[in-house]
């Protein structure tokens, strides 16, 4: 039994479960051994959080990662069947990861792959820009490309899949959607393989809104859809981000011939990776960095024809995640790494740039027991002595 503060800060009893669930717990199987195959019916990539080096200054201006904890968990991921995206906004790009970390990420994260077998997509941002303030127009967007262009030469030097994700600094200059069709239009053209574009909405990231030159999403829609139409065979596919599956399955009915639609939302994902009779969503999500065996479980499921047992599984895994991606969204990140540390990915519970502070005690608590109901935890023992010591420190004792 433990007492756990809930939203209104009163504390009330929890019996933490006994036994992870079924998945989580794969006897004989070492946790760097990708032998475990990817699902057949859909492609599906976790987007990984890091970890940071605890001892670190979190005001340095650069992120210090613990390496080995790091990419570790990649090979977790890898030895569950799932792709891994890397670099991408759950690893705190652009809210504590800085470019230069982040081009070493992609690169030792790439090598991995390669070693372990493991497949693996990296984000294309320009986060290495200063703050554009209020300039706008030709020479700063030749900047915003300039910087695309850089960790694109990055991603592909070092044999990954790019995904081009949206551009606070795009966002700020571009001066309406004929910006955004020809910027992305020349880093398209230039692509060695197909791309995967990410739409990650406001709610993600405030600086992104009016991204594709409209605060209309209908309108934004019809300027995504033509940069995609304009050159085919150059995208893989998309990530929609935007919490809304009613658009999400409207763009993917839009999409052309081979053009995968990957689902980013967080709130509905069991509905749309199921999919309809027209089609059916691939997905690269953040809640599948904890989700990851429950989630490779499932879908396993689909490649049999089990839409029934996949919805079984995976709906009750909805209100965690809803729970972690709560409004203000882009704090997610925290509740992701604190399951990292309740299931023994990692030693400690420190983000880059000190995010570990984002949410609250009450939230905390509420992930910590809304995981331990899924089984989350490999070891429930280690996962409960954990949240009791965060507990502690916040005065909440036995």
């Amino acid at each position: 039994m433990i007492r756990l503060p809930d939203a209104s800060g009163a504390l009330r009893q929890y019996t933490p479960r006994a036994e992870p669930a079924a998945a989580v717990v794969r006897p004989g199987t070492d946790p760097g051994d990708v032998s475990v195959p990817p699902p057949a019916s859909r492609t599906v990539l976790a987007a990984a959080h890091v970890v940071a080096d605890p001892l670190a200054d979190p005001h340095s201006g650069t992120a210090a990662l613990d390496w080995d904890a790091t990419l570790a968990f990649r090979r977790h991921l890898w030895s569950h069947g799932l792709g891994v995206a890397e670099a991408m906004d759950t690893a705190q790009r652009g809210m504590g990861l800085d470019w230069p970390v982040a081009a070493e990420l992609i690169e030792r994260s790439a090598a991995e792959a390669r070693a372990s077998g493991g497949r693996i997509a990296c984000g294309v941002s320009t986060d290495q820009l200063p703050g554009t303030g209020q300039l706008s127009g030709g020479p700063q967007l030749d900047r915003v490309r300039g910087a695309y262009e850089e960790q694109f030469a990055v991603v592909e030097k070092a044999g990954a899949q790019a995904v081009i994700m949206a551009s606070r600094t795009l966002a700020a200059t571009a001066r309406g959607p004929e910006d955004y069709a020809d910027l992305y239009g020349q880093l398209l053209r230039q692509a060695a393989d197909p791309v995967v574009l990410h739409w990650l909405g406001p709610m993600f990231d405030p600086a992104l809104q009016g991204y594709w030159g409209s605060d209309d999403l209908d309108a934004a829609s019809e300027t995504f859809l033509r940069i995609i139409e304009e050159h085919p065979g150059k995208v893989d596919g998309v990530k929609v981000s935007l919490l809304d599956a009613e658009r999400e399955v409207s763009l993917r009915r839009r999409l052309p011939d081979g053009v995968r639609c990957y689902t980013g939302d967080d709130f509905n994902y069991p509905e749309l990776i199921a999919g309809d009779e027209h089609g059916f969503s691939h997905a690269l999500l953040g809640i599948f960095d904890p989700l990851a065996p429950l989630a490779a479980e499932a879908v396993r499921l689909l490649d049999d024809g089990d839409t029934e047992g996949f919805r079984a599984a995976l709906d009750p895994t909805v209100a965690l995640s809803r729970h972690l991606f709560e409004a203000p969204t882009r704090f997610y990140k925290t509740g992701v790494v604190l399951l990292a540390w309740l299931a023994g990915h990692q030693d400690h519970f420190v983000m880059p740039g000190g995010l570990q502070s984002a949410r609250s005690l009450p939230h905390l608590s509420r992930a910590y027991e809304l995981a331990d109901g899924l089984g989350l935890f490999p070891d429930p023992g280690l996962a409960q002595a954990r949240i009791r010591r965060l507990l502690a420190v916040h005065g909440v004792h036995r």
